[in-house]
């Protein structure tokens, strides 16, 4: 009886296994893709609601004549902005700049549009922006679009210092994207984002793939913009759309218009105009909302190609060689004494070396723009000779009426490799007619150590009727 239960088992799985001959081959299973709605060719990384604002020029371009799909991330939802429309502050105000934010995009047809959750701070100090914004959970977070959204341009705010309006939270999205823009294709990087998910439901690996965007790009908000001529591709905000038949700075202020809480006295009084009226008005230089013509400046790329070339150039040719300029650090290795500014100009040091942006534009000598009657803070940083500890000592020559609050005289540094100091300097108020003159002054800090000098740093400073908090 076993016997013959053996053999009919045999014979049904003979059976089954031929019972497929003469049959169609089984189809191969399909394995999903990413989301292509997510899907974008420029990636805008900017601080504020508004922001995106001064690129749109260009985005116009790209949306409408280039066919380029662009996404938006704004590092904050600007609560700590000013409301010149009704009365909302703070949160409030933040819940009201998002959807300014969001409208505006939509006018320029970008739907795909995030929020960071970095705090809105106002100051000239990128530190204290990456301070407040929580610089690493924000990291990871702007690394997770790059790869959900896998751009192949990234634009963002210059990161460095110069005279205008140099808020540290447009500096710091500019550092925020060039590391994203170096991370993401990093699979080492936050890489649970791009490990596959154990199960359907598991909701700490994400299933992204690391990506590497090909290019980026940046903008400033300095007064002199001149300064960034032929550091890339630059474009016409006059031109005329072919497919939209409005020059692109045209449609550029039309996207501008949700933003009442910032600008509402200008938005009203522009969109009130004839189209006759509003040319010759945005002709007059102190209308201009937009430099012509508008320069994005390079970062870098992963592809080769010139300077200059539109972004959307060669974006699958081979780097070939090559190295990236490398920016001078003022405290390199050696036995002797050493003084360099501190703050941002130091940090912005490190961080052109350690990206790759040495080529970046800075200021011949560093500058920085404060309010008139307030005080300007000088930081240093002290080289030890060797780390061991020892006496300085700090000269200010300051211009006349000029007053050394703090930091200069002799200060016995304890043994370490660097210690940092700050000179404070507090800055005679000006009337209107001096500050309409304009122009800069300079500062000069010499240290000595020891008895023998170690050198200087220098700061143009202009004073001016309003400026952000240093």
């Amino acid at each position: 009886m076993r016997f013959r239960q053996v053999v009919l088992l045999w014979m049904l799985a003979i059976g089954s296994a031929f019972a497929g001959w003469g049959q169609p081959a089984q189809q191969a299973q399909a394995v999903k893709g990413p989301d292509e709605r997510m899907k974008t060719d420029i990636l805008v990384v900017v601080a504020h609601p508004d922001d995106e604002g001064g690129v749109t020029p260009y985005l116009a371009r790209a949306i409408y004549d280039q066919h380029k799909r662009v996404a938006v991330v704004f590092a904050t939802r600007g609560g700590s902005g000013g409301n010149d429309l009704t009365r909302e502050h703070g949160p409030a105000l933040a819940d009201i700049r998002e959807q300014e934010a969001r409208q505006a995009c939509a006018k320029l047809g970008i739907t795909n549009v995030w929020f960071l959750d970095g705090k809105d701070t106002a100051s000239q100090n990128v530190l204290n922006s990456l301070a407040n914004w929580g610089h690493g959970a924000n990291l990871e977070a702007l690394v997770r679009i790059v790869r959900l959204t896998r751009p192949e341009v990234m634009i963002s705010w210059l990161p460095g210092v110069f005279i205008g309006e140099n808020h540290g939270d447009h500096q710091a999205s500019g550092a925020l994207a060039t590391e994203a823009f170096d991370l993401a294709g990093d699979a080492a990087v936050f890489p649970s984002q791009v490990t596959g998910a154990t199960k359907r439901l598991e909701q700490y690996l994400e299933n992204l793939t690391p990506w590497q965007p090909k290019k980026l790009y940046f903008f400033s908000d300095a007064e002199d913009q001149k300064r960034f001529d032929g550091t890339g591709p630059a474009y016409s905000v006059k031109e005329v759309s072919p497919s939209q038949k409005k020059p692109y700075w045209r449609l550029a202020l039309d996207a501008a218009t949700p933003h009442l809480t910032q600008f509402p006295n200008e938005i009203h009084q522009m969109t009130a105009m004839s189209d006759v009226q509003l040319d010759k008005f945005m002709e007059d230089p102190q209308h201009q909302w937009w430099t012509e013509p508008m320069t994005l400046i390079f970062g870098k790329a992963t592809v080769a190609g010139k300077l200059t070339d539109d972004p959307f150039t060669n974006l699958n040719a081979v780097m070939t060689g090559g190295h990236e300029m490398e920016a001078h650090n003022p405290l390199a290795c050696g036995d002797d004494w050493r003084v360099a500014l501190g703050g941002p100009w130091y940090y912005y040091n490190a961080f052109r070396k350690e990206h790759g942006l040495g080529h970046l534009k800075v200021a011949e000598v560093p500058e920085i723009g404060i309010k008139a009657g307030t005080s300007l803070l000088v930081p240093l940083v002290i080289g030890h000779g060797k780390g061991k500890a020892g006496e300085i000592a700090i000269e200010v020559a300051a211009p006349a009426g000029w007053k050394v609050a703090h930091g200069a005289g002799k200060f016995a540094l304890a043994q370490e490799d660097r210690t940092d100091l700050i000179v404070e300097i507090a800055t005679p108020e000006l009337g209107k007619e001096e500050l309409k003159k304009g122009g800069t002054q300079e500062v000069v800090v010499r240290v000595a150590a020891e008895g023998n000098a170690i050198g200087e740093v220098k700061l143009k400073v202009a004073l001016k009727g309003s400026a952000l908090a240093q």
